[in-house]
């Protein structure tokens, strides 16, 4: 994106704050305003109090001026800094929310193609600073403009020859920031990248403690710290290069300036064209002058960084989200899927990891899916839930394709429980009712009980009103599985899909949470994704997938009389089972 463009963006994000951004610069323009003020009275004051004959007014006008002008000072700064606030505050917490509203939208793929540490350092850190650079960057750039102008125009005023040598700073300062702005852009978008990389090393440092200890990983993770650690400090060293070598250069000009003044203003002082007071005057503005010059040009440094963080934060704005081509609601589903010739690749680089599959599942009916890691169960998992769309073929469910319902409506009809369960630092009965607008404490207490989870309620300090921590870390694996299912119970969805849902609880554990999905499942279409082969005997159907294809369907009995894949795999599971020392 261009300057001009990312500019554009920002105006219109402020465009809702329009009124108190600029009753901002107003305040921003009378801080502006006092500084020639402040050299105004020094003029008057060298010229009309300092003479043989004494002062020319009331002694008393001198404090009253200069506190009036300091108090004044005092106003406009202070109302900048609240309206400033008051507005960029706001700003902050609406790019936040498009930007999280926006990743509650991105497709599954995003996912998969960009690490969590980036984004959440983009929605973090990045958006901090677009908004630290509108604070410090283009706000500044507005008050110490204006801050210029007024000096400059009190410069004019007061000696037009000796402005136009004061000014002969000005393309200098211009040339200099022009030369540098490209390199400190590119310098900031490499600092950014190396930014987010260390935020995912720290991020799963975090969520793989136990891992990195018990493998001894300490070493490994340190050096993947310290490797990004060392480019940030190098790209920072460089970034204050770049930004830094402007202002030496900036200052000798100014300097030179100067002093080519004052040796004029002397020169008139001494053919009477320039008074004591008017010569302080001018002197106090061009001295002034020099501050906001400086911070103009060191303005640049975090305009590039803003600018390249703006970019990434518009990129995540504007990513585009799923695609919701349907138009049609079904309030309740009867859960009649079909599989239409569905072929899928994940990129047109990777193989097909399903080709040609078609099946047809009736309401009520259970249907395991089988078959080696990598076959493609969890794909076919993944288009029956509309992550992905299919590379060919058509899914429907009870007659209508997936692509003429709308995304809400086909998901409202699926519950899911996973071997990778996903539990959220809230109390455990929103955990159970997420997604529900009012939670029934009736439907909550029988979801509990159809889990098998009444132990654990009471042995919580509030029971369902108890948080469970990041990701249910109060509870154990066994625990965060029933509370997956009591979830899906919760929902009482259609279409259940279960994938590995019972893994990681124990025997006892597993007969009774076994026993609330057979319950669950009854009336219900049901996918189920196992490993263990035991735990599927009784599906209406068992399909068996390989590289993506449907080798086999059939029931248990059925699949072991014809002795092929399946029955392969169920020999090779019970044996290794058998080997097991008891």
């Amino acid at each position: 994106m261009s300057n001009n463009d990312i500019i554009a963006r920002l105006l219109r994000v402020l465009k809702p704050y329009r009124g108190r951004f600029f009753l901002s610069l107003i305040m921003m323009a009378g801080t502006a305003s006092t500084q020639p003020m402040l050299t105004y009275a020094t003029q008057v004051l060298l010229d009309n109090g300092f003479g043989e004959s004494g002062p020319h007014f009331n002694l008393w006008l001198v404090p009253l001026i200069l506190i009036s002008i300091f108090a004044l000072r005092g106003v406009f700064t202070f109302s900048t800094a609240y309206l400033n606030n008051w507005v960029l505050s706001r700003v902050l917490n609406d790019l936040r929310r498009i930007m999280f509203h926006r990743l509650l939208r991105l497709p599954a793929a995003r996912f998969h193609q960009e690490s969590t540490g980036a984004m959440i350092n983009t929605m973090i850190a990045e958006v901090r600073q677009v908004v630290d650079m509108i604070t410090s960057v283009f706000l500044a750039f507005v008050r110490d403009s204006l801050t210029v102008l007024a000096l400059l125009v009190s410069l004019l005023y007061l000696n037009w020859r000796l402005t136009l040598v004061a000014l002969f700073v000005v393309p200098i300062t211009a040339v200099i920031v022009r030369y540098t702005t490209r390199r400190l852009r590119a310098l900031n978008r490499d600092n950014q990248r190396v930014t987010g990389e260390m935020t995912q090393v720290v991020e799963e440092a975090a969520r793989g403690h136990q891992v990195i200890r018990i493998f001894a990983g300490e070493r490994y993770e340190s050096r993947r710290f310290e490797m990004r650690s060392d480019a940030l400090r190098g790209y920072s060293q460089r970034i204050t290069v770049a930004g830094a070598a402007t202002v030496p250069v900036t200052q000798i000009a100014t300097a030179l300036a100067v002093s080519v003044v004052v040796v004029m203003a002397l020169h008139q002082a001494q053919q009477h064209e320039i008074t004591v007071g008017e010569f302080t005057q001018f002197i106090m503005n061009m001295l002034m002058l020099l501050a906001p010059l400086k911070s103009l040009v060191e303005v640049n440094g975090p305009l590039q960084r803003g600018m390249a963080a703006a970019e990434t934060v518009f990129a995540m704005m504007d990513a585009a989200v799923e695609e919701d081509t349907g138009s049609r609601v079904i309030e309740r589903a009867r859960g009649h899927l079909h599989l239409d010739h569905v072929c899928f690749q994940y990129t047109p680089l990777d193989r097909p990891a399903l080709v040609d599959v078609s099946l047809e599942i009736q309401p009520g009916e259970t249907v395991a899916l089988v078959g080696m890691s990598g076959g493609g169960k969890s794909t076919l998992v993944h288009l029956v839930t509309r992550f992905y769309a299919p590379t060919s073929g058509a899914i429907s469910l009870d007659g209508i394709p997936f692509e003429d319902l709308t995304l809400a409506s086909l998901r409202a009809q699926l519950a899911m429980v996973s071997q990778n369960v996903v539990l959220f630092d809230d109390t455990l009965g929103a955990n159970i009712a997420y997604g529900a607008e009012q939670v029934d404490p009736q439907r909550l207490d029988a979801a509990v009980k159809a889990a098998h989870l009444q132990d654990v309620v009471a042995g919580l300090p509030q029971g369902l009103q108890t948080r469970i921590g990041e990701n249910g870390m109060r509870l154990s694996g066994g625990q965060r599985q029933r509370v997956a299912i009591a979830r899906a119970i919760y929902k009482d969805a259609p279409i259940l899909i279960l994938d590995e849902a019972t893994s990681a609880l124990d025997t006892e554990s597993e007969r009774a949470v076994q026993a609330a999905l057979d319950e669950l499942m009854l009336g219900r279409t049901t996918l189920v994704i196992a490993h263990r082969l035991s735990t599927i005997e009784r599906a209406s159907r068992i399909v068996v997938l390989e590289h993506g294809s449907i080798v086999e369907i059939g029931t248990h009995d059925e699949l072991l009389e014809k002795n092929g894949a399946y029955a392969n795999l169920y020999h090779m599971q019970f044996a290794a089972q058998a080997a097991l020392p008891a």
